[in-house]
């Protein structure tokens, strides 16, 4: 980030030797090192912070997507009709049983009231 080279350096430890003194040194270079540490701190909540609402706004972009691929495989290929939904759009005072009697039976679990073919012999 800082592009500080070794004499940079050299020379800022030789400036901070004359005008701090070698005596308040360490205890200098420790206040520094607090200072930064919690600078450090609360860069790195930030940092997460914005992480986390970026993952948050892919994560509702990802359903939104998922969402309309859903969508538009379900309306190429619609589920199949069920008693209740067959009788959409029948007269509101039919009941199921009356409306669709094979419908009603299937749904219940029963075997559609058809008669068996006798088996053909060869």
């Amino acid at each position: 980030m800082f592009d500080i080279g070794w004499d940079e350096m050299l020379f800022t430890v030789i400036v901070a030797i004359v005008v701090i003194g070698p005596k308040d040194l360490p205890r200098a270079l420790r206040t520094a090192g607090r200072w930064i540490g919690k600078v450090r701190r609360v860069s790195g909540h930030f940092r997460a912070g914005i992480e986390n609402m970026i993952r948050e706004a892919e994560l509702e972009e990802m359903e939104k997507k998922w969402r309309e691929q859903n969508a538009a495989i379900m309306s190429a290929h619609p589920a199949p009709a069920t008693a209740e939904t067959a009788l959409i759009g029948q007269d509101p005072g039919t009941t199921p049983a009356e409306a669709a009697p094979e419908a009603v039976e299937v749904a219940a679990g029963e075997a559609p009231a058809v008669a068996p073919e006798e088996p053909k012999a060869s």
